[in-house]
């Protein structure tokens, strides 16, 4: 027979659980706060710091080497104002949708192929992600020489569809950023949604193909929605890293020809180190860490309230 526990004796143990969760400097839960001292102390100075000064010197005018003066609200209302910055804006956004719709579809099937068994998807996935060891700076510089109308692959390959202007014309240079975002970046994604399908139990499957489900059901009923965390990381990073393509785009078209690639990153280069403004490229810096911010935020409100469960909980 089980002795009954004295009523007075629940207090007790809560009161001995409850002091040893809050105790500090002793106990486990005390002294692990000062480990994330070094890493909040690089965040405040590198992060915080930096974002604070850029927020102020959006309401000053500075041409990076004489006094500051204060400018006021006067920055603000000449960016917002600017059909520059409105061009800008619109081509960030064209390219972070239609990037995003080029980079998933692929992303996801390549890590579905990429997670498999077989020999020879090991030596394909070396392959499909040599593009991760190269810098964005290389790679637009190889593009660059590639689509030469003059001396490119239309010369070499003796191919004449490929001999057109394609970072002179307006509308192709579009597809062509596009293009080489996607070729260097859907292997990092591939990566990502690799390790997420070999996350995804193999009773899943086994249970479907009892039940007669064809691998294509498969791939819509099962593996879809366990992805659904995966999605949502992998277009968070996809979404707010479009807000920085400012090294490939610099280098392969300098935001040409006319304004037709100049994004907002562009947009904020050549008005603070071109142009001298340092007040209103503040202004546009402000707006980017904003743009990014709400944009990851909504993106993570689609995963719940508990991004980081279970990927069970995707179904």
């Amino acid at each position: 027979m089980i002795a009954a526990v004295p009523p007075a004796a629940v207090p007790a143990v809560a009161g001995k659980s409850g002091n040893t969760g809050r105790n500090n400097g002793t106990g486990k839960t005390g002294t692990l706060w000062w480990m994330v001292l070094p890493a909040m102390f690089f965040f405040v100075v590198f992060a915080v710091v930096p974002l604070v000064g850029v927020f102020v010197l959006s309401f000053a005018n500075w041409d990076g080497i004489g006094a500051i003066s204060l400018a006021g609200i006067g920055n603000w209302l000449s960016v917002l104002g600017d059909p520059v910055m409105h061009n800008s804006l619109r081509l960030t956004f064209f390219i972070m949708i239609v990037s995003w719709l080029v980079q998933t579809p692929l992303s996801i099937l390549l890590g579905v192929f990429t997670a498999g068994s077989q020999k020879y998807r090991a030596l394909l996935a070396v392959l499909y992600f040599l593009p991760l060891l190269l810098s964005s700076a290389a790679i637009a510089i190889a593009f660059k020489a590639l689509l030469d109308p003059n001396f490119g692959l239309a010369v070499g390959l003796k191919l004449p569809f490929l001999a057109q202007d394609w970072l002179g014309h307006p509308q192709l240079v579009l597809l062509v950023v596009i293009f080489v975002i996607a070729w260097q970046f859907v292997p990092f994604h591939t990566l990502i949604y690799q390790g997420g399908v070999r996350q995804i139990p193999k009773s899943l499957y086994e249970a479907a193909e009892i039940d007669g489900a064809g691998k294509i059901k498969q791939f819509l009923h099962i593996t879809l929605p366990q992805l659904k965390y995966t999605i949502i990381t992998s277009s968070t990073l996809m979404v707010v890293g479009s807000l920085t393509y400012f090294d490939l785009i610099f280098v392969l078209t300098a935001g040409g020809p006319g304004n037709s690639t100049r994004i907002l990153a562009l947009d904020m280069y050549l008005t603070g180190f071109r142009a001298n403004l340092m007040g209103p490229a503040s202004v546009l810096a402000v707006i980017l860490v904003l743009i990014g911010l709400g944009l990851a935020l909504a993106l993570q409100r689609l995963g719940g309230k508990d991004s980081s469960g279970s990927q069970l909980e995707g179904m």
